[in-house]
């Protein structure tokens, strides 16, 4: 991991860019911690870093104020990262049928979704190693929003993280559903009820699928994008239950 530049923001947060190989990251730490502080990885839409940033540095800022420090980097095929050319196809095809108001065939949602996971989620488990060896960053470690099928998959193969709050936000391919039942973590779901890009019935299923003990759906009327605030309030919450 290179650190590549750092600022202090207004309310005492620091924040570091780094780059861990090609894959460009953020850091989030707390402005003052007697201890290491606990992690939380951010996930996020496929969108950029640079797009996305004034979202996650919100979410920094106010994980921050509760001692926690964050972390995330930029997806496969994103930002400037080299195109996925399959993924990419995947993507036309998808605008395609939902410009001809047809169904997204679990085809479609197989090119664009699987290979993403397979190549994100080691780099997140790389990302992941290389923050637990800073002094100023300890366990546990939570992993919040992004595409929920790399949180399932998180939540399956990586040990060290301890809770998940997902996004019912994505398109879920079908074989997520029985990496979904091995999930054993506590789990705080969120869905916004009519969110126009997503399949509720497809979300409902995969939280039915989920095998946590402590697994709780927080729904609200809206779409994508209209998260309310006292739902990322319970969200921290949950956090602050299984992380402290």
């Amino acid at each position: 991991m290179h650190f590549t530049s750092e600022q202090r923001l207004d309310d005492g947060a620091l924040e570091r860019e780094f780059t861990l190989g090609e894959i460009p990251g953020i850091l989030w730490t707390p402005a003052s911690a007697s201890a290491p502080a606990p992690l939380i990885l951010l996930g996020h839409p496929p969108l950029g870093l640079r797009k996305i940033y004034p979202r996650l540095v919100a979410r920094a800022r106010h994980s921050a104020a509760e001692g926690f420090a964050t972390a995330t980097i930029e997806l496969p095929g994103s930002g400037d990262r080299p195109r996925l050319p399959a993924a990419e196809q995947a993507r036309a095809d998808l605008r395609r049928a939902m410009e001809a108001g047809e169904p997204v065939s679990d085809e479609i949602i197989d090119a664009l979704i699987l290979p993403l996971v397979d190549k994100a989620v080691p780099e997140w488990q790389a990302a992941l190693d290389a923050l637990l060896s800073l002094p100023e960053i300890g366990g546990p470690v939570g992993y919040s929003g992004g595409v929920i099928s790399i949180g399932t998959r998180l939540a399956v193969v990586e040990p060290r993280i301890s809770a998940a709050v997902l996004f019912a936000g994505s398109f879920v391919p079908r074989a997520m559903f029985e990496e979904a039942r091995q999930v054993t973590i506590p789990l705080h779901v969120l869905l916004q009820w009519d969110d126009e890009g997503n399949d509720r019935q497809a979300a409902l299923d995969l939280f039915d699928a989920f095998g946590s003990k402590e697994k709780t759906l927080h729904a609200n009327m809206g779409g994508h994008t209209g998260v309310p605030q006292f739902a990322g309030d319970a969200a921290a919450q949950f956090f602050t239950r299984h992380l402290k």
